[in-house]
C-alpha cells in the first residue's frame, strides 16, 4: 500500500508540472499560428480565441499523452538517481511491479485522452471547419476595409473604398473604386459614395455620383459614361454550405456507418491516440531506468525520441489504410501490438539484466583462485 500511494504521488506531482510546461509551450506555438491565419485572411480575426480554443482541444489528447510519458520517465528516473530503486529493488519489488501504480494512477488521463479522441476532437474540427467556411463564404462586400484592396472570393472584382460614413451617414463608403473583370469584358467605375441595400436575398451595390468605362476584350470598344445612381449585384443568393465534412469532422459512430477508406483511416488515428498512450506509458517505465553513478542521463532524450517516433507511424498507418494499402485492423494490430511487445520485453530485460550471466562471468573466480595458487 505504501509502494503504491508512493508512485502515484510521485507521478500526480510530475503529471501536473509537465502538463503546465507543454500546454504553455503549445498554445503559444499555436497563437502565433492562429495569428498568421488571421492576418492571411483565412480566418476572421473575432474568431480568433475562439479558434484557439477548438485547436487546443483537438491537440490535448497528444498533450495528455506526452504529458504523462514524460512524467513516468521523470518521476522513476529521478527515484534510481536517488537510489530509492534500489532500496525497492533489494525489497524484492521489481521493475514490473511498477507497472499496476503507474496505470492506476494514469487511468483517469488515458480515460480523458480517448474521450477526447473518439468525442470532442470530431466537435472540435467541424466547429473549426464551419468558422472557416463562414469567412470563406462571407459576402464580398463585408471583405472590404476602407483604405485597402480587396478582392472578391473568386478573383473577379476588386473593391475600394477610400473611407468610411460618419455618424450622420452609417454604411456609406466614400470615393469607391470597383474594377470587375469577365472573360469578354473588364469595366472601372469610380463613384463619390456607395452602400448597400438587400433585395430578398440578393445585395446590391449603390453608387452615387460616378463614372464607368468599361471595354470589350473581343471587339477592343470602348464605353465611358456617368451616372447619378448605379445600381449593381454583388451577391447574388445565398452562401453555399458545405455539405459533405471532411473525416476528421464526421463523428465516431458517423464513421463507423460508413466504412470508407478514409473513414477507416480517420478511426485508426482516434484509436491509435489512445492505444499510443497505453503503450508510452509502459515504454515510460522501461526508459526511466539509469545508472546514478553515472552524471549524464540520456533517458528523457531517448523518450522523446520515442515518442516523436511512434507518433509519426501512427500518422503513417492512417495514410496506410486511408491509399488502402492496410487494413485497419491489421494498422492497429501490427503498431500497437508491435509497440506493446517492445515495452514488456523493455520491462522484462531491465528487471532480469542483473540475473543475466556475462559472457565469462563464471571463469574470473576460477582464474582469481588459480592464480592465488
Amino acid at each position: 500500500m505504501l509502494f503504491d500511494s508512493t508512485v502515484r504521488k510521485e507521478l500526480a506531482r510530475s503529471f501536473g508540472a509537465t502538463l503546465v510546461v507543454i500546454l504553455t509551450i503549445v498554445l503559444t506555438m499555436m497563437l502565433i499560428r492562429t495569428l498568421g491565419l488571421a492576418a492571411n485572411g483565412a480566418v476572421a480575426p473575432q474568431d480568433v480565441v475562439l479558434l484557439l480554443g477548438y485547436t487546443a482541444l483537438g491537440q490535448l489528447p497528444m498533450m495528455l499523452a506526452l504529458s504523462l510519458f514524460i512524467a513516468t520517465v521523470i518521476s522513476l528516473g529521478r527515484m534510481y538517481r536517488d537510489s530509492e530503486m534500489a532500496i525497492w529493488f533489494s525489497s524484492g519489488v521489481g521493475l514490473a511491479r511498477f507497472v499496476r501504480p503507474v496505470l492506476r494512477a494514469g487511468s483517469p488521463v488515458l480515460l480523458v485522452v480517448g474521450l477526447l479522441a473518439l468525442l470532442v476532437w470530431p466537435w472540435g474540427n467541424q466547429k473549426t471547419t464551419e468558422l472557416r467556411v463562414a469567412y470563406e463564404q462571407r459576402s464580398d462586400l463585408s471583405r472590404v476595409a476602407p483604405g485597402s484592396f480587396q478582392s472578391s472570393a473568386d478573383g473577379s472584382r476588386v473593391f475600394f473604398i477610400e473611407r468610411a460614413g460618419n455618424e450622420t451617414e452609417p454604411g456609406v463608403g466614400r470615393n469607391v473604386f470597383l474594377l470587375a473583370r469577365s472573360q469578354a469584358r473588364e469595366s472601372v467605375t469610380t463613384a463619390r459614395a456607395g452602400r448597400i441595400e438587400t433585395e430578398g436575398d440578393d445585395r446590391l451595390l449603390v453608387l452615387d455620383t460616378g463614372h464607368r468605362s468599361e471595354q470589350n476584350n473581343e471587339t477592343g470598344e470602348h464605353a465611358r459614361l456617368s451616372f447619378e445612381h448605379l445600381r449593381m449585384l454583388v451577391d447574388p443568393g445565398k452562401a453555399r454550405v458545405t455539405d459533405v465534412a471532411p473525416p476528421k469532422a464526421m463523428t465516431t459512430t458517423a464513421l463507423l456507418n460508413d466504412p470508407q477508406p478514409r473513414n477507416q483511416a480517420e478511426l485508426t488515428w482516434r484509436l491509435g491516440l489512445l492505444f499510443g498512450a497505453a503503450n508510452l506509458v509502459l515504454l515510460g517505465i522501461g526508459l526511466s531506468a539509469s545508472n546514478p553513478r553515472r552524471a549524464s542521463n540520456w533517458n528523457l532524450l531517448f523518450a522523446l525520441l520515442a515518442f516523436v517516433v511512434y507518433y509519426n507511424l501512427i500518422n503513417l498507418s492512417q495514410a496506410w489504410v486511408a491509399a488502402g494499402r492496410l487494413g485497419m485492423g491489421a494498422a492497429l494490430v501490427g503498431l500497437h501490438g508491435m509497440a506493446f511487445g517492445v515495452a514488456l520485453m523493455l520491462i522484462w530485460w531491465r528487471d532480469h539484466a542483473t540475473s543475466i550471466p556475462r559472457p565469462g562471468a563464471a571463469r574470473r573466480p576460477a582464474e582469481a583462485a588459480g592464480a592465488k595458487a
